[in-house]
């Protein structure tokens, strides 16, 4: 309700918000947090944890699938040397580089333009021989 003041001939309000009140108010809740603040405890985050991680493979298997979708392979036999493979003895050609390694990643390199189909394809042979590491060779963008 606003406050009544008389001056002189009549009577008129004043139209001004009390800070005051509002000043107080502030001010208690302010000291409250301020003693509240200190007793509550920070969080502890409970971290998930991990097991072993892969161990890097002993060796890696090349495959190359070029542009006429002929595929190579380059084993640590062959060297630094392609040698030529078809999709029906990819999977052989594999085994018999790999021998009883279990831990030996096949990296399959294609050119842009071979068909998604070739590539797919070659993986399923991979993986249905028994071949547990298949990965992607990529180019990074500029």
């Amino acid at each position: 309700m606003p406050a009544l003041v008389s001056r002189g001939r009549g009577r008129r309000t004043i139209n001004e918000i009390n800070m005051v009140p509002f000043i107080d108010v502030m001010l208690v809740l302010l000291i409250i947090f301020m003693v509240t603040a200190p007793l509550i405890a920070p969080s502890s985050i409970d971290l998930p944890s991990v097991g072993k991680a892969n161990k890097p493979p002993d060796a890696v298997l090349q495959i190359r699938i070029n542009k006429n979708e002929s595929i190579e392979l380059k084993t640590a036999k062959t060297g630094a040397q392609w040698a030529p493979a078809a999709i029906k003895t990819i999977a052989a050609s594999v085994q018999q580089a790999v021998g009883q390694q279990t831990n030996t990643a096949v990296v399959i390199s294609a050119d842009r333009s071979v068909k998604y189909e070739t590539v797919v394809k070659v993986m399923d042979t991979l993986q249905r021989a028994g071949v547990q590491r298949v990965g992607l060779s990529v180019q990074l963008a500029p």
